[in-house]
């Protein structure tokens, strides 16, 4: 059961970075707003979203795959993390009742970025991933 739940984990947060860099190729005015929203504009820039989009493109395809690990776990660590930080306040209060700008749905940038720990952890364990067939 564990190699199955390692792989389903790995995928699940795969494809979400594959949704988010897909989001910023397609729209990135969308993008450009949530940097505005929910980072003060520090990841923004228009014409950046693209280049975000794609990297977050390839994070995605390579997690999937399950290669360079011990480099991309780091790097999707920093990403997730970067977001549960800009999303803090619905982490801390999801329902708004004392924090002004938070939101239950973000409340899962916990568990994702706990998600992706888990993962980086159990790196060796994760033996259905391409680089773990060697």
């Amino acid at each position: 059961m564990k190699k199955g739940a390692l792989l389903l984990l790995r995928l699940s947060i795969a494809y979400l970075l594959l949704i988010w860099g897909t989001d910023k190729l397609v729209d990135p005015d969308h993008g450009l707003a949530v940097s505005r929203g929910f980072y003060a504009g520090l990841f923004g820039g228009r014409a950046l979203m693209p280049v975000y989009g794609a990297v977050q493109i390839a994070l995605g395809a390579l997690l999937a795959l399950g290669v360079a690990r011990r480099l991309l776990y780091p790097a999707v660590a920093a990403i997730t993390g970067t977001t549960l930080l800009g999303v803090w306040r619905s982490v801390v209060d999801p329902w708004g009742w004392y924090l002004e700008g938070s939101n239950v749905l973000f409340y899962p940038s916990a568990v994702v970025f706990a998600a992706v720990l888990v993962l980086w952890a159990l790196r060796d364990e994760d033996v259905l991933a391409l680089e773990g067939r060697r």
